[in-house]
């Protein structure tokens, strides 16, 4: 793990935004950066440095759906051999009933594709889901039902924290790696914080918002300890503050530089 420090697809959305479902305050159109950091390391496998850049641009609202463009890109120092540069591209489209989402993913490590998914997954009258693949290569397959799509993720995170409740556990699907996998997520979620916001998150520093910690398992390993855990502060319109990734040997910590909010999409929903 310590030769990879990128997060799945079903991570990177979670971090966004989400239509709620009992929507009591519209999601943030914004854009965000983050800047990456090694943060503690663990062993003689974890990298020596890390730097790099998250960058994303969320649009939508309950009437047309969520449209998200994502990148990340990251040059990690190994605890041997040479620099290693990844750049992750996304682009996704998920409508507002989580009914059936987009995705293509685009993955480069030393300037060379490593990934390159194309797909969409629709989910049918008994709620599973038909996956159909372009790219890597064209295929059709089913998942069960209960999985959610990454927005809709959010959104039951969002719920189960106005609702105080603590523990929320969730199967969720993002066409990552091949469009085969499935993740088991558990999140904890903690009070809402009483310290206003500051630095790039200033402009909601009277918002409510909850510490958030999810941990991401592969379905199909269910003894194996969690791929990575992602932490942050959630904000009621679906922002996410500063993050932190625990990849088991080494942390990834990502600190918001900069936050615009834009026109809110207008939708009578």
């Amino acid at each position: 793990m310590a030769n990879n420090a990128k997060l799945s697809l079903a991570a990177l959305l979670t971090l966004l935004a989400a239509p709620a479902l009992a929507q009591t305050m519209p999601m943030a159109s914004h854009k965000a950066v983050y800047k990456l950091a090694l943060g503690k390391t663990n062993g003689t496998k974890a990298p020596t440095g890390l730097s790099g850049q998250i960058a994303i641009d969320f649009s939508g609202s309950a009437c047309e759906g969520y449209t998200t463009n994502f990148r990340q890109f990251t040059e990690l120092q190994p605890a041997e051999g040479e620099t290693r540069v990844s750049d992750m591209r996304t682009a996704t489209f998920e409508d507002a009933d989580a009914a059936n989402f987009r995705f293509r993913i685009e993955t480069f490590v030393d300037s060379v594709k490593s990934e390159d998914v194309d797909g969409t997954a629709q989910r049918g009258k008994d709620g599973g889901l038909a996956i159909r693949l372009t790219r890597p290569t064209p295929a059709k397959f089913d998942r069960e039902s209960e999985i959610s799509f990454p927005t809709e993720h959010l959104r039951r995170v969002l719920s189960a924290a106005r609702e105080e409740k603590t523990i929320l556990e969730v199967k969720a699907y993002d066409g990552s790696e091949t469009g085969e996998k499935v993740f088991n997520t558990l999140s904890v979620i903690g009070k809402p914080a009483s310290a206003p916001a500051t630095g790039a998150l200033e402009a909601l520093k009277d918002m409510r918002r909850w510490p958030v910690s999810i941990s991401y398992f592969d379905a199909a390993k269910p003894d194996a300890r969690p791929d990575y855990v992602l932490s942050f502060d959630l904000f009621e319109n679906g922002v996410s503050g500063s993050l932190k990734i625990d990849y088991g040997d080494f942390t990834v910590l990502g600190d918001m530089a900069r936050l615009d909010l834009l026109p809110a999409a207008k939708c009578g929903k």
